[in-house]
């Protein structure tokens, strides 16, 4: 039985009771403040339009500040509120919210809620963010272009409120899925920025490349699409402008609408789009924006994209990563003129000065960074396939958990419950396959690489039958010196294991010294054995690493290893052991590894191969020499 069906089973046997948000919370409008009253610092202030942007689902800090002359005017939410945005431009966005967790009051703006009460503030937000609130809010949703749902309304909102300690429960659970998305969205941030970096080191100016400027790379000049506002159709041609560039693509689902072919035609005249073509965003806040052509679907642009068309010379693809380089992205800052929206010339565009090699060579580069931009972003590999599967796993046992019998307690099956407290372990695992799979290692700790670890015990010493006549090999830490381990100098009895913390473990463990002169020196047990207590007993799960990578790394960051140890005898303990970092690649990496680190160690210490072996032939070949060379015959007397 897990913690949340006892929970469920003590405190609320009889069921979960539903309640209507009215009956739990006092629910209030946000104040009037406006972005143009932002501070670097201040009172904290949350702007509605922040929640769908810059926060997550919880925060304790926040991103803008207002006077204290003005947050005297506003709004405040308390620590453990929750501040929901109930206007949107879209159903799936209205009603998004964070708890505030932070130390102190926020002032929060308009076209928000603020949502006083005393549960859970985590519980609620995850409730919130569910399918159950989700249909609810739709029946309360109201407008079109603007979506909206009234504070007043919120107050007719049910939701299941179980006992705060099973609420607390599933928050922990949740949190766990939650926190690994944190976790995969952060490494994909990191390896975006790595692709940026990668991506400005190949087009950096070389000095064969050719200083041109971008109209020499077209096939002619930079254009654009109509400058009227099209009247838009049912169906017909998709016409797309700035809101369907993100990503380096061309999002459909975005489009500003649908025009008729006989206005398509009329712009065709002037541009006709085609596939390997490159636009920019030329005006409004994302100018600057690049996306690359790579259908042959018909449909048309409008005003503020401005089209390019590279030449034979030329690669399209590398057009479009050229131009998402700082220095081309600087140009577009310093050219573009400021009104109430940026906006960038063609003609200005034209002029951008850029280096560029060969064609040969730009397809090359091309062909770098084609295959790490899909690994960053395609929705179907990579870490971005990863964070999609995460989320719509956390999704499922989000809505599982929040869903309550009215009239029982069940929540998740025994089987679900079980494989909610397993994944994030699993979960880890698939991360580090996956780090392995797309950048040839991982940096991990030697707990995400061990099954069991253990360490050992001492039978009592005086005990005559716990040591005499014993046949178990018994480890003491003394033994522990950067080999294999084939007998040990000690044996114990059957009686010694049962009545200590002696234990076996199976061979080819990778055992640590955690105290005594020999502290962080480690090994390899070649035979099952028992330790003393002060081994650190590492049995490493084969599906991660192979143990004699491990044995290696750990000999590799003996310095490292050593600087954790503590008190006056210089110990460690299993906790700073086990969180000690290691490169790992991928197992078939590992055995390349570790078949040429075994040879040279072969050539180092072993007593039958190797150097020691010449050593010894050798020393003896000098000791036959030397007894030869002082062998005299003696003179005979007289």
């Amino acid at each position: 039985m897990s913690k949340l069906d006892e929970l469920l089973r003590e405190l609320c046997p009889d069921g979960v009771e539903y309640k209507k948000l009215g009956e739990i919370a006092t629910i209030s409008r946000g104040g009037n403040f406006q972005k143009k009253d932002f501070l670097t610092e201040g009172v904290p202030c949350i702007h509605y339009g922040q929640i769908y942007t810059k926060y997550g689902l919880f925060a304790d800090k926040t991103f803008t500040f207002i006077s204290e002359e003005c947050a005297k005017k506003q709004k405040m939410a308390q620590p453990n509120d929750i501040v929901m945005a109930v206007t949107s431009e879209n159903i799936e966005d209205v009603c998004k919210c964070l708890a505030w967790l932070g130390d102190e009051p926020v002032a929060v703006s308009g076209h928000s809620a603020i949502i006083h009460h005393h549960q859970n503030a985590k519980y609620l937000v995850y409730y919130f963010h569910s399918q159950m609130f989700f249909a609810q809010k739709r029946k309360l949703a109201h407008g079109t272009k603007v979506i909206e749902v009234t504070p007043d309304a919120l107050v007719d909102i049910a939701l299941p409120v179980p006992p705060v300690e099973v609420q607390r429960e599933i928050v922990r659970i949740l949190d766990n899925f939650t926190n690994l998305t944190a976790e995969l969205t952060a490494e994909l941030t990191a390896r975006k920025t790595q692709y940026a970096y990668y991506r400005d080191n190949l087009l950096t100016t070389k000095p064969q490349w050719n200083h041109v400027k971008i109209l020499d790379m077209l096939s002619q000049p930079i254009t654009d699409g109509p400058h009227t506002t099209p009247q838009f159709v049912q169906n017909g041609v998709p016409f797309i402008s700035v809101d369907s560039i993100w990503d380096g693509k061309i999002h459909f689902e975005k489009r500003r609408g649908y025009i008729t072919e006989e206005f398509d035609e009329e712009c065709c005249k002037k541009y006709k789009p085609q596939k390997n073509d490159v636009y920019m965003v030329k005006s409004g806040s994302t100018t600057g924006k690049v996306a690359f052509v790579d259908t042959d679907i018909r449909f048309n642009i409008w005003s503020p994209l401005a089209a390019m068309r590279v030449n034979e010379k030329n690669s399209a693809r590398f057009l479009f990563y050229l131009l998402q380089t700082e220095r081309v992205q600087k140009q577009v800052k310093a050219k573009s003129s400021h009104g109430s929206q940026p906006n960038l010339g063609m003609r200005e565009l034209e002029q951008f000065e850029v280096d560029i090699p060969p064609l040969d060579v730009q397809n090359r580069i091309v062909n770098v960074l084609d295959n790490f931009e899909k690994i960053c972003s395609d929705l179907n590999i990579g870490l971005p396939a990863e964070i999609e599967a995460r989320q719509k796993q956390y999704e499922y046992y989000r809505d599982k958990l929040l869903t309550f019998a009215e009239n029982g307690n069940t929540i998740l099956s025994r089987a679900e419950q079980s494989r909610a407290e397993q994944s994030r372990a699993e979960q880890s695992r698939a991360l580090i396959k996956l780090l392995q799979y797309v950048f040839g290692y991982a940096v991990v700790s030697l707990q995400d690489v061990v099954k069991n670890s253990c360490s050992g015990g001492t039978p009592k010493k005086g005990v005559s039958e716990y040591y005499e006549d014993g046949n178990i090999p018994w480890l003491r830490t003394q033994e522990v010196v950067f080999r294999d381990i084939c007998k040990t100098e000690c044996f114990i009895t059957e009686s010694a294991v049962k009545n200590s913390a002696a234990k076996w473990i199976p061979e080819n463990c990778v055992i640590v010294a955690i105290s005594g002169a020999t502290a962080g020196r480690c090994a390899i047990n070649k035979i099952p054995l028992t330790t003393n207590q002060h081994c650190l007993n590492l049995e490493v799960d084969p599906e991660m690493a192979l143990y004699r990578y491990v044995y290696y790394c750990i000999c590799a960051r003996q310095e490292e290893l050593l600087a954790k140890k503590e008190g006056a005898r210089g110990d460690l303990n299993s906790t700073r052991i086990l969180s000690l970092q290691i490169d790992l690649p991928s197992i078939e990496k590992q055995k390349r590894i570790v078949s040429i680190l075994d040879r040279f160690d072969a050539i180092c210490n072993d007593l039958t191969s190797g150097l020691p072996a010449e050593i010894e032939a050798r020393q003896k070949q000098y000791e036959y020499y030397r007894d030869k060379l002082l062998t005299f015959k003696e003179v005979a007397a007289t």
